[in-house]
């Protein structure tokens, strides 16, 4: 019944769960939107062709969710097989891999946002220069506001004390 491994005898208990249920790949195929190259993987143990990770679970799930299966019994024994098939160790590797890639990706867009903000302040403060500027331009009004120098220079002169 079971083989060697436990890898084929998982598949081939799904498939025989399947057919006592009268089911077929097809109709499978249709309830779980996984193909039938996947379904028919599965059922035949060769859990190296499915996709790995998060994608594999999936599958499995939806499998057991369309024959109406109890998926905590027949995950907890996928699990098994996939450690008895050496499969599992690679699948948790890309997760750890996809979770790092995630997690650097959302650092850089962090960067890229307060970099972004940046730039939106100094072109906001260059318009309000450039408004204030055209301002003080359309009112015949100097950019700078100056003291007539020779109003100063003649007021120091006049109020300087006489020798």
């Amino acid at each position: 019944m079971a083989r060697e491994g436990g890898v084929p005898a998982f598949g081939e208990e799904l498939r025989r769960a399947r057919e006592e249920r009268g089911v077929s790949v097809e109709a499978i195929c249709d309830a779980t939107k996984v193909s039938a190259r996947y379904i028919r993987a599965l059922e035949a143990g060769a859990l190296g062709e499915l996709p790995g990770g998060v994608f594999r679970r999936g599958f499995v799930r939806s499998y057991l969710g369309a024959l109406g299966l109890e998926e905590g019994v027949w995950m907890s024994r996928f699990e098994e097989s996939c450690r008895a098939s050496g499969v599992s160790e690679a699948a948790e590797g890309e997760w750890a891999t996809f979770a790092e890639n995630v997690k650097n990706s959302r650092i850089v867009q962090r960067r890229r946002m307060g970099l972004r903000w940046v730039w939106v302040g100094g072109m906001l403060a260059a318009l309000a220069l450039a408004g204030w500027c055209g301002w003080r331009l359309a009112t015949h009004r100097g950019l700078l506001p100056a003291i007539p120098i020779w109003r100063v220079l003649k007021s120091s002169v006049d109020n300087a004390p006489s020798r």
